[in-house]
């Protein structure tokens, strides 16, 4: 079920109608949860199957770490390789395989090609994640393991943010799941700037500037403007679309009473690398820094080389996590080795410019690297990329210029309803004419501008 279609609207108001004409909190969690699994597996119903599965293990081995605390270590394992062992085959089985074939094959073996015609479960990165996130902190002692099976299955299906986020810390969400949840009229009204926001970022910006994106990509030889114009189309697409389902996601919860952490705090403003990641999706940056990076060491590593390697591994895995292919593997060794550069500069961390022209030099140069992350993010593949720049043209001038042109104005144009979508943020708890014109301005623009049939949000292939 897509946010953007009109069958997940009567399903969320009849959701949040039910939920709140209910008073027990134990019937309002058997309702949320039969509600999750409806939602996730109104396509593909065999979808449940998996998280039902995961949710069984990690439930078993948090009790178990709790009851026998000499096996705490080998329950983990259990639990990591379970999770991720599900992970493994659904969506990285076939990239090994081929690459397992590839290598033979370059070391003069034969061997038969190996696939699996295996559907990637929609959202299976983001809740494997999140329910590891539950076992794990049980045994670091972080957290006691739950005994209530509903309250720790809504955990990790509840539906608003189950398919792309944001990644919940059970520290953080269980205890809104265990704890009454009263009406409450400005908690309730609060959620619909966030929801207006989503749609308007989703139907307006993201689903518009794909239209670019995915013509110049599609190109075999595109000239360096009318790259960076697909490039820079891009850039706006995956803001704007990832953004809008967290503000969806955050608006949806919100009217049931919950508060999901916030995902995005306008990461084209980075100045550095540090400060992108600590702005560009926050829960999972957040989580491969507590899960990955601190425990292989951190910036408590013994040398310079030991770190680098360290944030290496660290970026090069959160790569892989965004898809089973080389260049978003590459995507992240690159964003890897901005971190390494700009900490040896001296420029990682809360590092701010003396001066206003510093702080735009900064700004500039990082706004580029990130569009130049992009293009590795969004080409086909690496031999697409090679390929293209080899050969590339700058086209300066005749019909590759006035097409670039066009694609940046028009980007322009499209991103403009970013600066609502700012406004609507950063009033969210006021009322007066000024909200009141940008929220109205912004239901105008969501009917005049939105597709016919939109598009599915870029993080459902992660």
């Amino acid at each position: 079920m897509i946010f953007t279609s009109f069958v997940f609207v009567y399903f969320l108001a009849a959701v949040t109608v039910a939920y709140w004409a209910l008073r027990r909190k134990s019937l309002q969690n058997v309702l949320l949860l039969v509600a999750s699994y409806f939602f996730y597996g109104y396509v593909h119903p065999w979808f449940c199957w998996l998280i039902a599965g995961s949710t069984i293990l990690d439930y078993l081995c948090g009790l178990g770490m709790a009851r026998f605390p000499r096996w705490r270590g080998s329950l983990l394992l259990v639990s990591l390789t379970g999770n991720l062992g599900m992970l493994g085959v659904f969506k990285y089985f076939n990239f090994f395989a081929d690459n397992v074939v590839a290598a033979m094959h370059g070391l003069g073996f034969e061997m038969s090609p190996v696939t699996a015609r295996l559907f990637l479960p929609v959202g299976i990165s983001f809740y494997t994640f999140q329910t590891l996130s539950y076992t794990i902190d049980i045994y670091r002692g972080l957290l006691e393991p739950r005994r209530n099976f509903v309250d720790f299955a809504l955990f990790v299906a509840f539906f608003p943010q189950l398919v792309a986020g944001p990644i919940e810390r059970a520290t953080h969400f269980l205890p809104q799941i265990e704890t009454p949840r009263r009406w409450n009229t400005d908690v309730f009204m609060s959620a619909w700037p966030l929801l207006i926001r989503g749609y308007l970022k989703k139907l307006v910006v993201a689903d518009n500037v794909a239209v670019y994106a995915d013509k110049v990509y599609l190109l075999d030889q595109p000239t360096a403007l009318l790259l960076a114009a697909g490039t820079l189309a891009f850039a706006v697409q995956i803001l704007a679309d990832f953004s809008a389902y967290t503000d969806i996601a955050r608006g949806a919860a919100r009217l049931l009473g919950f508060e999901l952490m916030e995902n995005f705090d306008s990461p084209y403003l980075a100045i550095s690398p540090s400060d992108f990641w600590r702005r560009w999706h926050i829960s999972f940056s957040t989580w491969i820094r507590d899960y990955v990076y601190i425990p292989l060491g951190g910036s408590r590593a013994g040398s310079a080389l030991a770190g680098a390697l360290i944030v290496l591994a660290s970026m090069g895995l959160s790569g892989l996590w965004h898809g089973a292919a080389w260049h978003f593997v590459v995507w992240g060794l690159y964003h890897a080795l901005l971190l390494i550069i700009y900490r040896q500069l001296g420029m990682s961390g809360r590092w701010r410019p003396a001066t206003r022209l510093g702080f735009a030099v900064a700004w500039a140069v990082m706004f580029l690297l990130t569009l130049a992350g992009w293009a590795i993010f969004r080409a086909p593949s690496l031999t697409w990329l090679a390929e293209a720049v080899s050969q590339m043209r700058l086209g300066l001038r005749g019909d590759p210029l006035v097409v670039a042109s066009t694609i940046a104005a028009l980007v322009g144009l499209y991103a403009a309803p970013l600066v609502v979508s700012l406004v609507l943020s950063r009033r969210a708890s006021r009322r007066g004419p000024v909200s009141a014109i940008a929220f109205g301005l912004a239901v105008c623009l969501i009917v005049l501008f939105a597709q016919e049939r939109g598009q599915d949000f870029i993080y459902f292939q992660f």
